[in-house]
Formats: structure tokens, C-alpha cells, sequence
């Protein structure tokens, strides 16, 4: 019988560059005041050698989730590691290529576009899965909670008084010149006061005890379709291993997703609430997660020209006429969602929404204009925000960033592009983004040029050293880098967060790009039972 070949060691030092040894290297303080560029302090030219060491250090100690620092295995993943000692590669094999059959069978697809044309690929999915145990989990939840909590408010302070910007907390200029921020929404109550329904929150991890907020995703978070049917996958694949160890369920998401959209409908609403989703239709990247997310809530799926507004409610069309609907899980940007109040041209939304939505006759989930939390510059001030609202200090720590929009920052971004992570503010999928590293002069030359032309549009961040976790190769187990998106959801009746997420995974080897539209794949994600 054939077992797998031990885990290789990452080649670390080819994923992050060492620092340029006469630079000023800005080094990330934690917990400390922040300084310009915000979260880092500024060390003096004695000591750039120690700052260089301990960087290498850093980069040849990358934390490895199964096998931590030391090559032992992590508590968390001492039972799986007892069960695949016994595996027989050719099994695992076996087993790899009949869930990429089933992920095929059941039409697992994205779109990626950015092409001649739109190119509907298969998921990348790996069998090994991703554990986190209980009191790492604990920790987690609490932080995400509070993140959630707080965006939630600052969301509902930009629409009405805006006392962090009276409070010289978050630049005033940061909000009026933001294109995610809707006027339309001003003064506008939404059901429940609720805007963030539906929330996933990216978390990185560089250590045992080190969590890095990478992205909010307030606007339409993507991917619960993954972490379903990865799981499901894996039940169907390996039911022995769920007897073996006790992983908490996420099966419930879908039912937990209806009921806290229905506890979130508009106050007039009598007898159980209509739900249902809203997609821009089948050419989406993201249509597949729409019709399972309807289909598993037992909603319908609509597009806009199945709505209209009838007698002050909005409406979908039945094979006995019109019904009213409570609440509207929206897939469609703000842009697209009403062509009376936003873009003129858009075929996508509902004539008229927007002012039902006023009136107080329908919920949107998430609320319009919620993607200013998504905004990578708003991010920046996240520290902030979580502090004013709850008064408590970030549990979840921000990765530290610089805005381009700022001259100090945007000078020192150019003059260290090779060594930083460029995004754009309003960025999604990997889009638009530059990783220093791995760019060529040519690449790097060109960014530059975006750069000065728009420096308002980007903002830059360092290359971290990810956690890796191991994937199934033909080789044997090599580690790759990962992140997670954990799903929360939101009502009046209280905050959830599904215990574990989507783990998101770069498949390529020394690659730190998890994103699917760029070649990344994904995980079940295990949160053990305490």
C-alpha cells in the first residue's frame, strides 16, 4: 500500500522578498498609537540590520496550520493526521478525482471574466481539510461580532448624524468624495436598523495566535455555496471522519439565512414574510450560489424584469398575478438595483424600489450603500471605528495599510512597490491589484503610472507571510497559502456567525493569491466541537 509522501517545506523566502537593506523599514507595532503611515513606526538607520534579521526570521518561520513552526503536529489536527497515516495514497487519489467529479455533476462553476469573452471554470476544490479548534474559533467569533456590530453602526452614523465625522475620527472628505456612498440613503431608517444582513469578513493568519481583518465584505458577500457544498463533499467522501471527530455543523446556514431574513422584515409586514432573491441572471459569475441559495431556502429566484411596483409594494410576477414581497435579498449592485434612482440604463433592478424602500415597504438585504464599509481606504480606519462604536478595542486586528491618496503614504508606496501588496479601494476577485513581489519590471513600471494618475484609487498594504495549510498533490501533502472568509449573519434578534467559513486556498505553489477568478481553490473548513 502506497502512503503519501511527508509535507514539503516552503520555499518561503520566494513568496516574500527580503527588505532592501539601506531602506527605512516601517515595521508593524501592535496595539501601539498609530503614527503616519498609520499602524507602523518608523525605525531609525541603526536598527535597519536587526529589522532585516528578524524579517528573514520571519519569512524562513512561516506558521504552517498542521505542523506549526517546529514540523510537530498542531493539537487541532492530531486525529485527522492519525487517520491519513493509514490512508492509501491511491485512495485519496481516487477520492480527489470523484469530488471533482461531483463538483462537476452538480455545476460547482464560476464565470471569469476580464477576457475576449466570459469563461465558466469548476471550483478547484482539495479534500485535505482546513482545522481550527474550539478556543481559537471562541476568539475568533467574539472579534468578528464586534467588527460586525460595528460596521452596522458606522453605517447607519454616515446616513444620519455622522458623529465620527464630527468627531475628526474618519475624514470627513473620505465619505463626500466616496463613490460607494449613496446620498439617496440619507436619513433612511431601514427595517430593524439593520443594514448588514449578510457580511463576510476575510481573516488572514501569520501565527499560533495571529489573526489579521484582510477585507469586509459588506456590499454581497459571495462563496456560502462553496463552504455548503464543500462540507457536503466531504461528509458524502469521508463519513468515517465525522465519527472519528466531533466538527460543528453548517448545513443549518440556509435555514438560519431565511429566518434572519424574516425576522428583518418591514414592520407592516402580516403573517410570514415573502423572501426572495434577487439575481442579475444566469451570465453572473456568482448565478450558480444565487439559485442554490434560493433553492435550500425554499424562495424564489427572480430577476428584475419578474418585479414591479404595484400599489406602494414591490411585486413578483405569478402564475396568479402579482405578490408582494417583505424582504429582497438583493445579488445586484447598487448601481443596478433601481434605474429611477441610480443608473438609467440598468435592465437589472426595479423601477421604483428605492422608493418603497423609503416608504418602509420592503427590506433590501444588504441595505443600499453598504459598500462604503467595503471601500479598502474606509478599511483603513477600522481600528477607529470598532472603538467608537463599542468603546472597546479591536479584538480582530487591521492589516496595516497605506492610503495613496495621501502624499506621505503614496511616496513612500512608489518607492517601495516592489516589496507591497497594491489594491484597488473598490476591488473585488483580484482584480486590479498588484502583488510587488511577484511583479516583473514591466508590471511594476505600469503600476506606477496607475498609481500617479489616480492614487486616490489604490491603497497598499505589506506581502505577509500567510499560513499555509496542506493540499493533496500528486506528489504527496505540500502547503499552500489560505484565508477565510467566515459568513455572519445579522436581524434584529441578534448577530450569528456559521462556525468556520470559506477557506480559500492559492493552488499554485509560492503563490498568495486565494482568489478563484485567479486560480485559487478551496477547503472545507473544520471548527471542532470544545
Amino acid at each position: 500500500m502506497s502512503r503519501l509522501r511527508p509535507m514539503e517545506t516552503p520555499s518561503a523566502a520566494s513568496l516574500v522578498p527580503e527588505n532592501r537593506a539601506k531602506r527605512l523599514i516601517l515595521v508593524h507595532f501592535m496595539g501601539a498609537k498609530a503614527a503616519k503611515p498609520r499602524g507602523f513606526i518608523l525605525w531609525s538607520e541603526n536598527s535597519i540590520a536587526r529589522a532585516v534579521t528578524q524579517r528573514k526570521h520571519q519569512i524562513m518561520d512561516m506558521f504552517d496550520e498542521m505542523h506549526g513552526h517546529d514540523g510537530a503536529v498542531r493539537r487541532p489536527y492530531k486525529t485527522f493526521d492519525g487517520w491519513l497515516s493509514q490512508e492509501d495514497a491511491g485512495r485519496l487519489r481516487a477520492k480527489q478525482r470523484e469530488a471533482e467529479d461531483l463538483f462537476r455533476l452538480t455545476g460547482i462553476t464560476f464565470n471569469v471574466y476580464g477576457r475576449s469573452e466570459a469563461e465558466e471554470r469548476l471550483i478547484p476544490f482539495d479534500i485535505i481539510p482546513r482545522i481550527i479548534d474550539g478556543r481559537e474559533w471562541q476568539r475568533l467569533e467574539r472579534g468578528i461580532e464586534q467588527r460586525v456590530r460595528a460596521i452596522n453602526a458606522f453605517l447607519h452614523d454616515i446616513y444620519h448624524r455622522q458623529e465620527i465625522l464630527r468627531a475628526g475620527r474618519v475624514p470627513r472628505e473620505m465619505i463626500a468624495n466616496n463613490e460607494a456612498f449613496l446620498p439617496q440613503m440619507i436619513g433612511v431608517m431601514p427595517p430593524g436598523g439593520i443594514y448588514t444582513h449578510i457580511t463576510g469578513i476575510d481573516l488572514v493568519r501569520t501565527g499560533p495566535d495571529e489573526f489579521f481583518v484582510l477585507e469586509d465584505n459588506a456590499r454581497t458577500p459571495s462563496g456560502v455555496s462553496y463552504m455548503l457544498e464543500n462540507r457536503e463533499t466531504m461528509l458524502r467522501m469521508f463519513p468515517e471522519l465525522f465519527s472519528k471527530t466531533r466538527v460543528r455543523p453548517v448545513s443549518d446556514y440556509p435555514r438560519n439565512l431565511r429566518r434572519s431574513l424574516a425576522a428583518s422584515a418591514p414592520e407592516g409586514c402580516d403573517g410570514t414574510p415573502t423572501v426572495a432573491v434577487l439575481t442579475p441572471g444566469i451570465f453572473n459569475s456568482a448565478y450558480y450560489e444565487h439559485a442554490f441559495l434560493a433553492d435550500k431556502m425554499g424562495v424564489e429566484l427572480v430577476e428584475g424584469h419578474d418585479l414591479r411596483v404595484v400599489e406602494g409594494r414591490v411585486a413578483m410576477r405569478t402564475t396568479r398575478g402579482y405578490r408582494p414581497i417583505d424582504v429582497l435579498y438583493r445579488r445586484v449592485d447598487d448601481d443596478f438595483l433601481d434605474p429611477l434612482n441610480f443608473n438609467p440604463e440598468s435592465a437589472l433592478g426595479v423601477p421604483g424600489i428605492m422608493d418603497v424602500y423609503r416608504a418602509g415597504g420592503i427590506t433590501i438585504a444588504n441595505a443600499p450603500g453598504t459598500g462604503i464599509s467595503d471601500d479598502k481606504a474606509i478599511y483603513s480606519y477600522m481600528p477607529e471605528i470598532v472603538e467608537f462604536y463599542t468603546g472597546e478595542r479591536p479584538i480582530l486586528q487591521n492589516v496595516p495599510t497605506w492610503r495613496c491618496s495621501e502624499k506621505e503614504s503614496l511616496d513612500y508606496v512608489l518607492a517601495n512597490l516592489s516589496d507591497l501588496v497594491v489594491k484597488e479601494v473598490h476591488g473585488s476577485g483580484g482584480y486590479g491589484m498588484l502583488i510587488g513581489p511577484a511583479a516583473s519590471k514591466k508590471e511594476l513600471k505600469e503600476f506606477e503610472r496607475k498609481l500617479r494618475a489616480r492614487p486616490s484609487n489604490y491603497i497598499a498594504q505589506p506581502t505577509l507571510s500567510l499560513s499555509t495549510v496542506p493540499v493533496f498533490t500528486k506528489a504527496g501533502l505540500a502547503p499552500r497559502h489560505v484565508d477565510l472568509r467566515p459568513f455572519v449573519l445579522m436581524s434584529k434578534d441578534g448577530i450569528q456567525v456559521t462556525p468556520g467559513g470559506l477557506t480559500r486556498v492559492a493552488m499554485k505553489k509560492g503563490s498568495l493569491v486565494v482568489n478563484s477568478s485567479q486560480g485559487g481553490g478551496t477547503k472545507d473548513t473544520w471548527v471542532l466541537e470544545d
